[in-house]
């Protein structure tokens, strides 16, 4: 393996993202196609259902236990999601922003970090804004393209399926804390 590769658990990435995800403190995710794989499921009473994936919430809980702090800062509202990343100990949670960038500045202040400590993982267009700041801008593997093209770094999991996972491990293994499994998924 060449000396600007770095091998993971999921592949190969260069040094450069090693790096940045060592010096990384907040991990923000989108929900809908990152947390889950973007479908919505209705029922005929109008209920709305989301599948999450649980090797992913044992990731959050990981990261959160060595002192990597996470965001959600969502489009959508949803009390499903507000439920999960209770459940996951997310203390920053985010809903109903359509403006993206608004929620990432005040993220910034409550949380008291700057946007090179930051990582951001997403899958669409409306996610660009504030992939375009941070230390390490995550695409999921199945992102729309133009998100794909400005990542630093695309999963190689789908949304839904262990790409949040994935970026915690990576994010671990930056730390030098990759093998400490303890807790579990919720």
């Amino acid at each position: 393996m060449s000396a600007d590769l770095v091998a993971t658990l999921y592949g190969q990435v260069t040094r450069d993202v090693f790096d940045r995800a060592a010096q990384i403190a907040l991990l923000i995710c989108d929900v809908d196609g990152v947390f889950s794989d973007g479908r919505i499921y209705l029922g005929n009473q109008g209920e709305e259902l989301k599948a999450f994936h649980t090797r992913d919430g044992f990731g959050i809980k990981a990261i959160i236990r060595h002192q990597i702090d996470v965001a959600v800062i969502t489009g959508r509202r949803s009390e499903i999601v507000e439920n999960r990343m209770k459940q996951l100990n997310v203390r920053y949670i985010f809903q109903g922003q359509e403006n993206k960038q608004e929620a990432f500045t005040k993220l910034l202040t409550q949380a008291g970090v700057s946007a090179k400590q930051c990582a951001y993982i997403g899958d669409d267009v409306v996610d660009l804004p504030v992939m375009q700041q941070v230390g390490l801008a995550i695409a999921v593997h199945d992102a729309h393209p133009l998100v794909s093209a400005k990542a630093d770094y695309q999963t190689f999991l789908n949304g839904g399926y262990g790409a949040v996972r994935e970026v915690c491990d990576l994010l671990l293994q930056a730390h030098g804390q990759l093998n400490d499994f303890t807790g579990s998924s919720v």
